[in-house]
């Protein structure tokens, strides 16, 4: 992997490490990508939080860094990633694989192909567009949505995690995209919730393809105006001490 200014190397350099023939995030790390690149303030990526969870969006960069960009892409995360976790990516992958841990765990089921040709600044403004994204997550796009079907997660212990994410493009890119929100989407099965956040990829203003993201929400229970409001206000707080 080459390391220019404007390339996805230069941006993922300060969020994790190499050792040997693995990647390694250090809870600082991960916590410093949700919030400086993702604009994520989920407390489950705080470094101290008991059960942190190394940022999805974070491994999904560092995909797109160790193997480019594909016309279709779509991760499934089957685990939640803890700190100083050693991963294997696949050194020739197919093109289903899994990035795993030393001891053949997977956390990351990946579908890619084909591969599409892009310049290196290419793949870093995919990377930022997209997990920029998950800054709108909460509660610009998932708080909406509870309200309506009058539900919402533990106040005291809020937990809302990856489940999969998708791209497809129509054609390569010549300039790093935009997206734009075309649909809001939850669907509540007991104390679970699957909400989907849809985009449209553009580039120079014209739709070139398409997106997705699915969270799952978990332990949900009656909603609270009350409570869903001091934790917005927690969380803009949140927000606000980091300068966003």
């Amino acid at each position: 992997m080459t390391s220019t200014e404007d390339s996805p190397a230069a941006l993922l350099a300060p969020y994790y490490r190499c050792e040997q023939d693995t990647v390694v995030v250090s809870a600082q790390q991960g916590s410093g990508f949700a919030k400086d690149i993702a604009g994520d303030h989920n407390p489950i990526h705080d470094v101290d939080a008991p059960r942190f969870c190394v940022p999805g969006d974070l491994l999904f960069a560092l995909i797109v860094e160790h193997y480019g960009l594909a016309r279709h892409m779509t991760l499934t995360f089957r685990g939640m990633l803890r700190a100083d976790t050693p991963l294997r990516f696949p050194t020739a992958p197919e093109t289903a694989f899994s990035i795993a841990d030393a001891a053949g765990r997977d956390y990351v089921g990946v579908e890619f192909g084909p591969r599409m040709p892009a310049p290196p600044a290419v793949q870093r403004g995919v990377i930022e567009a997209y997990v920029a994204c998950s800054g709108q997550t909460f509660p610009d796009l998932l708080q909406p949505l509870l309200e309506a079907h009058q539900v919402m997660f533990n106040p005291d212990r809020p937990l809302v995690v990856y489940d999969s994410m998708a791209l497809a493009f129509d054609r390569p890119l010549t300039a790093p995209p935009s997206l734009s929100l075309t649909q809001t989407h939850l669907e509540v099965s007991g104390k679970r919730g699957d909400a989907r956040f849809d985009f449209d990829i553009l580039e120079d203003g014209q739709q070139i393809g398409r997106c997705w993201k699915k969270m799952v929400v978990s332990g949900l229970r009656a909603y609270s105006s009350a409570d869903m409001g001091a934790v917005v206000q927690r969380y803009q707080a949140r927000r606000a001490a980091a300068g966003v």
